[in-house]
């Protein structure tokens, strides 16, 4: 994972996103960008993929990792899911990620590493790669970041609204989540585009 970063020869960051799937809350995003005065961190031997990792060890990891890095976490809401389209929310999470990096950092990466086939309109160079958090250390770092934020909201979600299992399932589609949908409604978290909560929304 180091050496597919460093054959750029100028700083780069890197760029993911979780949530697209699950039928409410946002799409979050982070964006990593670490300094070389830090890559030789022995931490870094434990950055993957955040799916590859459990949730014990994404949440050991998170408050280290951000210690070692320069980064940035934005969200796209359900709304906006909504309104734009998954895909489109996507992006816009991306880009608010690497802009809320620079702001509070005041770094401006030469190329940004982004995971996946598209990348966000931001002001410097892009590059996609597939399967980026498991190939990319910055990637693979962003990942953790966004994936444990995401899931401690969900979490706090559950808390006001407890019948969904969101503090286990995440939003996903899930056996629990479905059967709560269907005996207490919609919430203003869920992604009304989304088709099992428009066919619910449909028969109000």
């Amino acid at each position: 994972m180091r050496k597919f970063d460093q054959q750029f020869n100028a700083p780069v960051c890197g760029i993911d996103e979780v949530g697209r799937g699950p039928l409410c809350g946002p799409v979050t995003s982070a964006c990593v960008y670490i300094p070389p005065e830090n890559l030789d961190n022995p931490l870094w031997d434990q950055i993957n993929d955040s799916k590859k990792i459990s949730a014990i060890k994404r949440e050991k990891l998170f408050e280290p990792i951000k210690e070692l890095c320069f980064f940035g976490i934005a969200e796209a809401t359900a709304q906006e899911i909504d309104q734009f389209n998954i895909h489109h929310a996507t992006l816009l999470a991306m880009k608010r990620a690497y802009e809320d990096m620079v702001d509070k950092f005041s770094i401006s990466p030469q190329t940004a590493l982004i995971d996946g086939k598209f990348a966000p309109d931001i002001p410097c160079a892009t590059q996609t790669v597939i399967k980026g958090d498991s190939l990319s250390l910055s990637i693979g770092a962003a990942s953790i970041i966004a994936k444990v934020t995401r899931d401690r909201l969900m979490s706090q979600l559950h808390e006001k609204f407890p019948h969904y299992g969101w503090d286990s399932n995440a939003g996903y589609g899930t056996k629990t989540h479905m059967e709560g949908l269907k005996s207490h409604g919609l919430t203003p978290f869920h992604r009304l585009s989304f088709a099992p909560c428009r066919a619910i929304k449909n028969k109000a």
